[in-house]
């Protein structure tokens, strides 16, 4: 409890701003093409997670506790574009780069929380492919509908825990230094290190938010196709061997999408120039939501058939029947 109160009991005059100024994107040339593009991915990806939802949820076939996840996946990325794009490009389209204090935090919980569920979503995906390949004749016992959405459940709630903490923990912050964020959105590191207090709960809320939410899940998902792989090999028959690898070929493709861009950034972030680094993490953020309905639809054969099914009888023509 010291570490999280080191200010009680000081004389210590908290700076509350009344707004912060986001600072990203500054000197680009021709940075109006890429708030176009931006659009043009937050169209296209609300458009395709839709598709993918709809689809779930108007063929009966697809109410399995997969697609519960998948729905949850996609309905994360529709949020997570939704809550992200529309404002950035509101910040610098439109020249409204100076961002309350209260709204400020609010944009931040809402990115991160919705942002974050995806790595957790790929965990679930990855936990249903270890158990259908692992334990194909207990998979319908182990792997149900209740236990699914209590799985997604669970994950949301410690999501919305987790980030709302890290939220929280901003507001026993004093910044009386500058008001300017490094960052295209109200990033938590740039908004925290922005403080002249101790940062000291931040910086930890900081790392276990990374750790739970990017390492954690990486690692349980590389382990859980080690798993795999592993039951790949006993299995006799190479072609039963490439009809169970066919079906985590998407989850493998939405994993890499996700995880790549972010372990660029990481390893590389200090490296390039600021508005590069901006424009990556910006780029890691909205492409997945926009790639992964896409990847699920050239991918796996029961989205494939049902979007043709339900193509098929949109096209039906009616029939008048005269009496």
């Amino acid at each position: 409890m010291e570490l999280f109160n080191s200010a009680l009991g000081r004389n210590i005059t908290f700076v509350r701003p009344a707004y912060f100024i986001i600072g990203g994107f500054v000197g680009v040339p021709n940075i109006n093409y890429y708030y176009v593009f931006l659009f043009i991915i937050y169209v296209i990806s609300v458009v395709g997670n839709s598709i993918v939802m709809t689809v779930i949820v108007f063929d009966h076939n697809l109410r399995t506790p997969k697609y519960i996840v998948v729905f949850n996946l996609a309905l994360a990325d529709m949020l997570s574009s939704t809550a992200l794009v529309p404002k950035v490009l509101d910040i610098f389209l439109f020249n409204h780069q100076q961002i309350s204090y209260n709204d400020c935090l609010t944009f931040m919980f809402f990115c991160f929380t919705c942002l974050s569920m995806q790595a957790l979503n790929l965990v679930a995906l990855s936990y249903d492919r270890l158990v259908a390949i692992f334990y194909p004749l207990h998979y319908q016992v182990k792997v149900t509908h209740k236990f699914m959405l209590s799985l997604i459940s669970g994950f949301w709630l410690f999501d919305i825990f987790l980030i709302l903490t890290a939220v929280g923990l901003l507001t026993r912050l004093s910044f009386c230094k500058s008001v300017l964020i490094n960052s295209y959105y109200c990033d938590h590191g740039p908004v925290y290190r922005l403080a002249c207090n101790d940062v000291t709960p931040n910086r930890v809320i900081s790392r276990i938010s990374i750790a739970s939410i990017l390492w954690l899940p990486l690692v349980f998902i590389l382990v859980t196709y080690c798993c795999i792989g592993y039951a790949l090999t006993k299995i006799s028959s190479a072609q039963e061997r490439i009809k169970a690898c066919k079906t985590c070929t998407g989850h493998l493709s939405l994993v890499a999408i996700y995880f790549l861009p972010i372990i660029f950034v990481y390893r590389f972030g200090e490296t390039i120039h600021p508005n590069a680094r901006i424009i990556n993490l910006s780029l890691t953020a909205v492409l997945p939501p926009m790639l992964n309905p896409i990847v699920y639809v050239l991918q796996t054969k029961e989205i494939k058939a049902s979007v043709k099914k339900l193509m098929k009888i949109r096209r039906q023509p009616k029939i008048n029947v005269w009496i």
